[in-house]
């Protein structure tokens, strides 16, 4: 009974979906995912009887990269719901799509031998059909946010239902170890984020820049100009110093902002789609994949995702590898494991940005105390 409610539900939700799906679909943001995902557009099904693996983001699909590797490239299956994530999963393998909306899963599913789920990608549909075809279902590098554990509590029932499908999950903390066995989760084996077992690496050399360079990495609304700001105090004492910033999105927006604001405070600047020498005083990084090459020559690392409540920070460790100075703000839920991991992370208030980047020097080096070893994970996928 429940999941014919379930179903009806999802139906009309897609149904009254329609149109915004058809209008959103014109930007090119969308253009390309949301008419594979709710129309099937050039999306065909899988190949049967594979590995399937469904991640969600741009580090997600990065960081199931090693797993896929110790696989024959024919058994697997990649899946995702993002465009960057698709342009990375379509590196690895021809069988890469998008995952539909659920209503959809059951006409586009196919048998699949194993379901691996990166993260929190609990989709009911997803989990229940892929059983039904008879898959084992993995969930890996689970986790679970301070503020999601509080939504995820208030539809304990329906979590406890997600959860009675999965065969094995592998955690990063014990901490979300708890907070999943409230939700339903059984057989849980605490092995820390894959992120950390390897780690993205430079796809080219840049020269070091004879300057102190301070980048603002992968930012989102409303920090770079908090960012900005602060180089420009710390400007006035460090005239030899840059700042890159790396925006997560909405990269024309963030050139305009950054070009507006060197031009009223007579800084230099650029964009790296047009000008990759990195001498401007102000530089936007307005192209993808670049952000770890820009980690090898920086000094001061600020992390974006993490000044604003509801992202959850982002990956410290690609930075600690180069020995960057890392400033973060507090709200790094999501990537609490992570950070745990890495020393010598400042964690502030925003509004004491300035003075931490104007006190530089007495930041420590920071440094990867521990990995994590997928050796779990494979032995029970083979």
């Amino acid at each position: 009974m429940f999941n014919i409610i379930y179903t009806i539900v999802i139906l009309i939700v897609y149904i009254i979906s329609i149109p915004f799906i058809i209008i959103f679909s014109f930007k090119d943001k969308y253009r390309e995912s949301l008419p594979s995902r709710f129309f099937l557009k050039n999306n065909p099904k899988l190949k049967p009887n594979g590995i399937w693996f469904h991640s969600c983001s741009l580090g997600e699909a990065k960081a199931i990269k090693p797993l896929i590797d110790k696989f024959n490239i024919d058994d697997i299956r990649l899946t995702t719901t993002t465009n960057t994530g698709f342009g990375e999963i379509s590196k690895y393998n021809p069988q890469s799509r998008y995952l539909p909306f659920e209503i959809l899963l059951p006409f586009w599913i196919k048998p699949q031998k194993t379901l691996v789920i990166m993260e929190a990608e609990y989709w009911y549909m997803l989990f229940l059909i892929s059983k039904l075809y008879g898959a084992k279902i993995v969930v890996i590098n689970a986790r679970m946010s301070d503020n999601s554990y509080k939504n995820y509590l208030r539809f304990r029932w329906f979590y406890h239902k997600i959860f009675s499908l999965v065969d094995k999950v592998y955690a990063q903390s014990d901490i979300d170890r708890d907070r999943l066995i409230s939700l339903g989760a059984t057989n849980i084996e605490v092995i820390g984020n894959i992120k950390l077992y390897k780690l993205p690496q430079t796809t080219r050399e840049l020269d070091k820049l004879n300057s102190l360079i301070i980048t603002g990495a992968s930012t989102h609304t409303g920090e770079d100009i908090i960012i900005l700001e602060a180089f420009k105090k710390f400007k006035e004492k460090n005239q030899n110093s840059k700042l890159i910033l790396v925006p997560r999105h909405n990269f024309n927006k963030i050139v305009d902002l950054a070009n507006n604001f060197a031009n009223i405070n007579n800084f230099t600047f650029s964009q790296y789609s047009q000008d990759k020498t990195l001498n401007s005083d102000i530089v936007v990084i307005d192209i993808l994949g670049e952000l770890i090459n820009i980690y090898s020559i920086s000094d001061i690392v600020i992390i974006g995702g993490s000044f604003i409540d509801g992202i959850g920070g982002h990956n410290v460790a690609e930075a600690s590898q180069f020995g960057c100075k890392i400033i973060s703000g507090k709200y790094y839920a999501n990537q609490r494991d992570i950070y745990r991991s890495v020393s010598g992370i400042k964690i502030i208030d925003k509004e004491i940005l300035t003075q931490t980047l104007l006190s530089y020097k007495e930041l420590d080096s920071s440094k990867i105390l521990r990995q994590t070893d997928i050796k779990p994970i494979l032995e029970y996928l083979k």
